[in-house]
């Protein structure tokens, strides 16, 4: 037999090569640009054993993982192979300092990229950490596009722990009704609930209407047996590890609705790092994680090598009536197939807070963090609510509905349009005789698309005040983001947020996030710098509360900020404006 042909590649073609791969590297000072090329679009899929309609890019679901070194610049080419809906995608926990117009958030940032249509995010990933994308136009989350984004240390640095391999988890929730049909759903009058998700997906794959069963193992020991239907695109995940080693285990949450829990069975983990940034390790068996956060954990495989182990994900914060999501911790030792003798992890109680109060306050800064200014230049008081406008059901801050404009807000401030949006400023707090106990004496509230205008490079603490729902005895639980900064989490509380509270918050070592919760009738204390040039989405990460209004709009140092690409404007009044500057 002939030995195979050996295959040369001259340098442009070995280029080319990289790029029709869709990573295309050139070096430039020690740092990379990372180049893809993206379609979206829609695809059949059964992610948990049920086929339907997902969304996802180049043909995958979940979406392809980046993966990159703190100072790569990474440069995606993304085509809206869409039929009739635009698209944009949010870099979450990236900064995006130097390119707020690549942020990927539509109305604020930029203009939805319009079927047929291409466009370049450009931009530095500058901290190492654990990340992901998704959609940020309409409900695209939910319906499934989002991917994971994983930045290494730069050449010739070390993580301060150690491992010796390492897994990446993405965790979401899934219904089998469509997105546009959920949208018209909490945009009825009266509005009609989505309801709970029908499975839970780790990595795209979770298992519905699953059932396990009883069965007997060589012991006579009862022993769980999920029962899949022969498809491959809903079997659990299988995480190979060799015995005795240790594993960073990177989980990123971007559910819809669902605050989750998740566990190693028999195994313990330590906590190092959240939303990019480094923790004082502390050991846990389980962890509550919400939508919007991501964590790094340490494990080491010290168990009986003999036996397999089940990873489950269960549902945290809400009446669970969804089942666990599962993958499972294969020892290679012994064979991938053979499923694990105990049962899956059990969730703890959905509504014991105690819990989940006791694992987020042990989340503190390692040593040598970024510590917080002392003081203050300006506080603002968000109060979450749930009202009614005109009938409609909407949830509101401080009164006032989130409702986008069709002109980027980024473009529209930095060009001096001030018809595109609400100029008057929205209200910074709200009346203290408010009763968070009870339904809202009156329930109605106004749209708006005001803009919180802060002052370049001041202080600013944000105090998250938690609320009674319409309904009486209903308080949720409400995961925030902060697109552009990372903030220092001063401290929780319950109740309405008084300066007794004052000397509750931690400037001591108070964790850096981006993404935190606010608990039932509870307060959240943030403090940030207004130091990143742009506008910036802050709002709830649970899907359908956006889609309902809750969130607001930071705009600071917009006058820094650079040109912005074309692309990025051409819709609304800024778009009118391109054309008239062409036309003359």
């Amino acid at each position: 037999m002939a030995p195979p042909t050996k295959l040369t590649l001259t340098p442009i073609c070995f280029l080319l090569y990289l790029w029709c791969l869709g990573v295309f590297v050139t070096s430039a000072w020690g740092s990379k640009a990372r180049h893809f090329r993206w379609e979206v679009d829609y695809m059949y899929r059964a992610p948990d054993c049920v086929e339907n309609v997902v969304m996802g890019i180049n043909n995958q679901f979940p979406s392809p993982t980046i993966k990159a070194r703190a100072g790569d610049t990474v440069v995606v080419h993304l085509t809206n192979k869409l039929h009739t809906e635009g698209v944009v995608i949010h870099w979450h926990g990236i900064r995006q300092l130097g390119t707020p117009w690549a942020d990927g958030t539509a109305s604020i940032s930029q203009c939805a990229i319009n079927p047929g249509e291409t466009f370049v995010y450009r931009f530095k990933v500058d901290k190492a950490g654990t990340y992901f994308y998704h959609g940020h136009y309409g409900m695209q989350r939910s319906a499934g596009l989002y991917g994971l984004l994983i930045v290494d240390v730069e050449d010739g640095k070390k993580e301060g722990f150690h491992y010796d391999g390492e897994f990446n988890l993405l965790l979401s929730d899934w219904w089998h009704k469509g997105v546009h049909e959920q949208e018209v759903d909490l945009s009825a009058n009266p509005m009609r609930w989505i309801g709970e998700p029908q499975s839970l997906l780790i990595n795209g794959r979770g298992q519905y209407n699953c059932t396990l069963a009883v069965a007997l193992d060589s012991n006579g020991s009862s022993l769980p047996v999920c029962k899949f239907i022969g498809n491959e695109q809903c079997a659990p995940n299988i995480l190979h590890v060799e015995p005795n080693k240790t594993y960073r285990l990177r989980v990123a949450s971007t559910t819809a609705l669902a605050s989750l829990n998740l566990a190693i069975g028999n195994h313990k983990m330590v906590m190092v790092e959240a939303d990019g940034n480094y923790l004082q390790p502390f050991p846990v068996d389980d962890f509550d994680i919400y939508s919007g956060e991501t964590y790094s954990v340490l494990f080491h495989t010290d168990q009986n090598p003999s036996s397999n182990y089940w990873i489950s994900v269960g549902v945290r914060g809400r009446e669970p009536k969804t089942p666990q999501g599962l993958a499972i911790l294969h020892y290679k030792s012994t064979t991938a197939s053979k499923l694990p003798i105990l049962p899956p992890p059990r969730t703890p109680q959905w509504n014991d807070y105690i819990r989940s109060k006791s694992f987020t306050n042990k989340i503190v800064a390692i040593s040598g963090s970024p510590q917080p200014p002392t003081n203050y230049n300006r506080r603002i008081f968000l109060l979450n609510t749930q009202n009614r406008i005109d009938g409609y059901t909407k949830w509101a801050i401080n009164n006032v509905s989130l409702t986008l404009p069709s002109t980027p807000y980024l473009g529209s401030i930095k060009h001096g349009l001030a018809s595109a949006f609400d100029q008057k400023s929205p209200p910074t707090t709200f009346v203290s005789t408010y009763d968070i106990t009870s339904p809202p004496s009156n329930p109605n509230a106004t749209y708006g698309n005001g803009v919180y205008k802060l002052e370049f490079g001041k202080t600013i603490d944000v105090i998250l005040q938690n609320a009674n729902a319409l309904n009486a005895n209903v308080s949720e639980i409400h995961p925030w983001h902060l697109h552009g900064h990372d903030f220092w989490v001063l401290g929780y509380g319950e109740g309405k947020f008084s300066n007794k509270d004052e000397n509750k918050l931690n400037l001591k070592n108070p964790p850096l996030r981006n993404t935190v919760v606010i608990f039932p009738y509870g307060w959240t204390a943030l403090r940030f710098i207004a130091d990143n040039p742009g506008v910036w989405a802050f709002h709830c990460h649970i899907e359908p509360h956006l889609h309902m209004g809750m969130g607001v709009v930071f705009a600071s140092g917009v006058d820094r900020v650079g040109k912005i690409p074309d692309e990025a404007l051409s819709c609304g009044l800024t778009g009118k404006m391109l054309m008239s500057e062409n036309h003359n």
